[in-house]
């Protein structure tokens, strides 16, 4: 489980670089990434994780209640200065650990507006998130390979083609990959 939980906290401390990196930030200081890292490794201990789904479990897509989120996320950052800025990935680095997991997707990357756009497939939203254009709970960052992922994503594409191609990372990025599966295996030990 060591091993483990250097992916994991690797993993954190490359999601919030990239994530400041494609906010036009500052990048936050390794103490503070690696403190929010190790404290979200000790929720998961001390909370323990939605278990893997059965086989034939299809799961339920949900979302986790503000009041359950808020305090999770108080946690990950107390003890840190400028927490402020931190409480957008925070938050959503707490659900990608704690959201029950399910099978099929809610599609929401690919959702169209009225006016035939779709936010989740424009910079300027898919960088305020951790995930990309997909959700933090998303099957599919689970259930296929990079490249099924990229070709998947391309050909659901309706965004601007050239910002895809531009910021294809922060679209789709593999270090959030990397968390969700080291979350797994962690979900997937027996207790």
């Amino acid at each position: 489980m060591a091993d483990e939980r250097i992916i994991f906290l690797q993993s954190v401390q490359c999601v919030l670089d990239r994530y400041a990196r494609q906010n036009d930030r500052a990048p936050w200081s390794a103490a503070d990434t690696a403190a929010i890292g190790g404290r979200l490794w000790t929720l998961m201990a001390e909370r323990g994780l939605p278990p893997p789904l059965a086989p034939c479990d299809m799961g339920i897509p949900g979302e986790m209640l503000p009041e359950e989120v808020a305090p999770l996320v108080a946690r990950v950052l107390d003890g840190i200065a400028d927490a402020a800025p931190l409480a957008t990935p925070a938050r959503q680095l707490v659900k990608a650990c704690f959201q029950p997991e399910f099978r099929k997707c809610r599609d929401s990357f690919r959702e169209v507006e009225p006016d035939g756009s779709c936010r989740r497939q424009q910079w300027k939203k898919a960088r305020e998130r951790i995930s990309g254009s997909h959700c933090v709970d998303c099957p599919y960052w689970l259930s296929l390979t990079p490249a099924q992922h990229e070709a998947f994503l391309a050909k659901a594409w309706i965004g601007d083609s050239a910002q895809w191609v531009a910021h294809r990372y922060g679209f789709l990025p593999e270090d959030f990959r990397t968390l969700r599966q080291s979350v797994r295996r962690v979900a997937a030990k027996p207790r």
